[in-house]
């Protein structure tokens, strides 16, 4: 894949309103243009390293970051990120934990597996948008990303 059709972002959500929220959120910032929307965690993995429904387009395909919910179907956000954190070709892709839960226990073994950030998602509207507002801003436009392991 080059770089001029590279996705910058990866959004993995199930919850249909949350997805609608978040892209409406990304795109009014100008955020992302370049976005794939998987909504399970095998959705997430095959995409991630080609496999599946996108074998034959290499590993590692997402840019700048990953929007990873905790709570998927099929294998969980979790799973997902120690997948992307043990394997060389995705373990430099910054993930951030974008979820429901309060859990202090998802909040632990959520970093202890790697996760760049975990931030719960506000319950109101405004603060919503507002929050994935700031999320792009740093992690599409500030945060400068390795390219040198992928």
């Amino acid at each position: 894949m080059n770089e001029l059709n590279a996705v910058e972002l990866l959004l993995v959500e199930d919850n249909p309103q949350d997805l609608e929220l978040t892209l409406r959120a990304l795109r009014k910032s100008n955020f992302a243009n370049r976005i794939h929307v998987a909504r399970d965690g095998a959705e997430a993995l095959d995409f991630l390293f080609g496999e599946g429904a996108h074998a034959g387009q290499g590993a590692g395909q997402v840019s700048k970051v990953v929007l990873l919910d905790l709570k998927l179907p099929k294998i969980d956000g979790l799973e997902v990120l120690r997948r992307m954190k043990e394997d060389p070709r995705t373990k430099s892709i910054p993930v951030v934990m974008l979820t429901s839960s309060r859990e202090q226990r998802d909040v632990i073994e959520s970093y202890k597996l790697g996760v760049n950030s975990y931030i719960v998602k506000p319950v109101d509207f405004e603060s919503f948008m507002s929050a994935v507002h700031e999320l792009g801003m740093y992690w599409l436009l500030l945060n400068q990303p390795s390219k040198g392991e992928r």
